[in-house]
């Protein structure tokens, strides 16, 4: 773990692009999935938080956390290559957890690829398990 810290703070709107960066370079983005919608339906919603982490004013991680009154779910979980394998994910995950225990979330649930092993070895080591459920899924409004 490098021994540099990491500050969270909520995400304010002159953070996007460097958000959206951040999320391209860990490889989060999806050409059906424009980002910056993304965050601006985040930042509508009430039921949650949004952070930023960063170390020396950078940021360097981002998650985004909800809560619909029966499970927490966690988006945008990304930290920087740079600083990937420095204790940052499990750190701000933890911070997450704790945010979500606090206003009674009972059990939290997020989609991981299948593909993404090394994201899947990293909940592994968090103590996530693979639940016996099917994801389905619906596009309600296109993203431009």
């Amino acid at each position: 773990m490098d021994n540099t810290s990491l500050a969270i703070r909520d995400f304010s709107a002159a953070d996007t692009d460097d958000v959206v960066k951040l999320w391209q370079d860990c490889g989060l983005t999806r050409p059906w999935n424009n980002p910056h919608q993304d965050v601006a339906r985040k930042l509508t919603d009430k039921n949650g938080a949004f952070w930023v982490g960063l170390v020396d004013d950078q940021i360097v991680a981002s998650i985004m956390i909800g809560y619909d009154g029966h499970r927490g779910s966690i988006n945008y979980l990304a930290v920087s290559p740079k600083h990937q394998r420095d204790g940052f994910g499990a750190l701000i995950m933890a911070r997450a957890e704790e945010f979500l225990v606090e206003i009674g979330c009972p059990k939290v649930s997020f989609c991981v690829r299948k593909d993404n092993l090394s994201v899947l070895s990293f909940y592994d080591g968090l103590g996530y398990n693979i639940d016996d459920v099917h994801l389905l899924g619906k596009r309600l409004i296109p993203d431009d």
